[in-house]
């Protein structure tokens, strides 16, 4: 059986390789993140803001449109009023799929009616 002073010994040797070993990918691994992130566009203001951009957690990469396309983005960014209010204040326009909110309230036995906005 071993004694204290040789586990303590094997647990220096095991430490220095493990930073051996560290030191060595450590490189490897900082290249291999700088080309994913120049893959899909990721920048480092990315990684710091802590904002998840685009749909279901990508990151989605900014494309260079023509003026025609821009006049486009600007029309669909018009705000639409919202036709339905939840009881959380929860709104929506009416337009897409029914929010998960109004889904539930309906699978309750409720109608969308009764949370429609009255003018």
């Amino acid at each position: 059986m071993s004694n204290l002073i040789e586990i303590q010994g094997q647990i220096e040797k095991l430490q220095k390789q493990a930073t051996e070993i560290k030191a060595r990918e450590f490189d490897r691994t900082v290249q291999d993140i700088q080309a994913k992130m120049q893959a899909f566009g990721i920048t480092v203001k990315d990684l710091q803001g802590g904002k998840v951009r685009g749909a279901k957690g990508k990151i989605a990469k900014a494309k260079k449109t023509a003026p025609a396309k821009a006049k486009k983005t600007e029309k669909a960014a018009a705000v639409i009023a919202a036709k339905y209010r939840g009881p959380n204040g929860e709104t929506w326009s009416g337009r897409g799929l029914t929010p998960r909110w109004l889904s539930a309230l309906v699978a309750q036995g409720r109608t969308k009616e009764e949370f429609a906005i009255q003018n």
